[in-house]
């Protein structure tokens, strides 16, 4: 794999593990926070996120193609999200899950595969 497909990558598995956090774990520590708290809080863990991400897609964009980094993007999330869900938020996973998992996964094999 390419050096900077290998860093892009590297940037965007930490930028979505943020990111989920941001979404996410506010609901389970926060549900009794005025609003504005958990948004306030969201925002300064989403800060870190663009920290990553942004230099994640400046390099994404020029290594491989937009389409390819895309798909791949995707399926980082899904490889962040779903560990994350079941894991710390105690969320199950169902059959419809694993399948669009599977059908984001083609889709990753066919933008890699041209």
């Amino acid at each position: 794999m390419n050096a900077l497909i290998l860093k892009a990558v590297s940037l965007l598995v930490l930028s979505n593990l943020f990111t989920t956090i941001a979404w996410s774990a506010h609901l389970k520590h926060l549900s009794d926070r005025l609003w504005s708290i958990a948004a306030l809080t969201r925002w300064g863990v989403a800060r870190f996120e663009y920290l990553l991400q942004v230099p994640a897609n400046r390099i994404g964009y020029t290594a491989p193609s937009l389409p390819l980094f895309k798909v791949m993007q995707k399926v980082i999330t899904l490889a962040v999200l779903v560990p994350f869900a079941v894991l710390y938020m105690h969320e199950s996973v169902s059959w419809n899950h694993l399948l669009a998992g599977l059908c984001l996964l083609a889709a990753a094999y066919f933008i890699f595969r041209g």
